[in-house]
């Protein structure tokens, strides 16, 4: 398959902006939001739009902005994307590399932490089924 790191489409919404690529998503989630499934609900249907039940992805996000999340919303979204292959986090200092490595272990998909976008981008390649 081949690894296309061209934009399809970023949408801003309430919760932040999404930005959507063929086989990953980067997610920029605004500043003191309390991300939870019922304000994603917009950013999860676009996902089933873009990526439906069978294309290989992996979700990105990028957290240049501080904002909470309750890890145990990843079982519900496991749920929603079997096609989900993993999980990357993206953090720029040491306290949101802790709180991402503790959400890791909520993750019923393989999922590592970045220092650099481009390094979580990377990894989204290595996790892309090759056709």
């Amino acid at each position: 398959m081949d690894f296309d790191k061209t934009l399809i489409k970023k949408h801003e919404l309430e919760v932040g902006t999404f930005h959507f690529f063929k086989n990953y998503m980067v997610a920029e989630v605004k500043e003191g939001i309390a991300f939870s499934i019922e304000n994603a609900t917009e950013m999860l249907q676009l996902a089933k739009e873009y990526y439906g039940n069978t294309t290989p992805f992996v979700y990105i996000t990028n957290r240049i902005n501080s904002y909470s999340f309750n890890p145990t919303h990843h079982f519900k979204t496991v749920a929603m994307f079997p096609n989900l292959v993993g999980y990357a986090t993206v953090t720029y200092d040491s306290i949101n590399h802790e709180i991402a490595k503790m959400e890791e272990a909520f993750m019923l998909r393989p999922a590592r932490n970045f220092t650099t976008l481009e390094q979580a981008i990377e990894w989204a390649k290595e996790l892309i089924p090759k056709d």
